[in-house]
């Protein structure tokens, strides 16, 4: 139970690249049908046949509870493995992202059940140990849009104690064997609990930033907004204004063609006065004459 996301697919054709990048393409091209997957498959199969061996016969033969601990060692030996494969080779694949944490967490927890109701493990252990795991899987699709929370080295540490605890508990140990799985799977409660704090603790400062960050986004987009809606605004009033200026010059134009026909028409009468009254002035000398 890593809490890393190990099987996935290859297959594409291309050569693997060692300790190469992950990427949406890898993803893409990986077969279902690759180590890493079958890997995590006979981890899921070997879940009910560890439940039938320890069982068998009453579920206190030594020699059944013996095979019962070789399924669980394989089991674990394959958890160890499928993700390394799969992170090595860009084996990853939707499947083995949701099968491999689902095979890690259904051994453990088929193993301390069994063991409980077998009278082997005090349910409280049992109780601590599935309750952590589930909920810091919640607590990771909690968290899942803002970051992933990383396994950390607490984690690993936790993985190894509670499988060495659990196969010692599966075998039939007696004496100093048998106080010796006590103490183990008390370092094994103690690291789960702790380690467990330790990702609620991630959890909560990763929702933090990523909510800050989504904050700080939309106050950068509206501010962009209202540049842009003010820059259109700007734009727009000086069209107006340029607008305005075109009528008022063409107003003015007319208004001043306008006073320039009036002046032309006084003109006009000016002139035809001077002649009527040139004839008149004729007409009056060639009377005297």
């Amino acid at each position: 139970m890593t809490g890393v996301p190990a099987s996935a697919a290859g297959g594409s054709g291309a050569k693997p690249v060692r300790g190469g990048k992950l990427g949406t393409a890898a993803v893409n091209q990986a077969s279902l049908w690759n180590i890493a997957n079958i890997l995590t498959m006979v981890r899921l199969l070997l879940v009910p046949g560890f439940v039938l061996l320890l069982f068998h016969n009453g579920g206190y033969d030594p020699a059944w509870r013996s095979f019962a601990w070789a399924a669980f060692a394989i089991a674990m030996i394959t958890d160890l493995f499928d993700g390394h494969l799969a992170r090595t080779y860009n084996l990853v694949t939707d499947f083995g992202k949701i099968a491999d944490p689902i095979a890690d967490k259904a051994i453990m927890g088929a193993a301390l059940v069994s063991l409980s109701i077998l009278g082997d493990l005090p349910w409280w252990i049992t109780g601590v140990i599935i309750a952590r795991e589930l909920g810091i899987t919640l607590m990771r699709f909690w968290v899942i849009r803002h970051a992933v929370i990383p396994a950390s080295r607490g984690g690993k540490l936790k993985t190894l104690a509670q499988g060495t605890a659990a196969g010692m508990y599966v075998l039939v140990l007696t004496g100093p064997l048998a106080t010796l799985r006590f103490w183990m799977m008390m370092v094994a409660v103690v690291l789960t609990v702790v380690t467990g704090l330790d990702y609620v603790r991630q959890a909560v400062v990763l929702r933090r930033k990523g909510l800050a960050a989504e904050r700080a986004a939309a106050a950068e987009r509206a501010a962009e907004a209202a540049e842009e809606a003010l820059q259109a605004a700007a734009g727009t009033t000086i069209g107006a204004g340029a607008a305005s200026g075109a009528v008022a010059g063409s107003a003015a134009g007319a208004v001043a063609g306008a006073t320039d026909a009036r002046g032309g028409v006084t003109d006009v009468r000016g002139a035809g006065a001077d002649v009527r009254g040139t004839a008149e002035a004729r007409d009056a000398a060639e009377a005297e004459r």
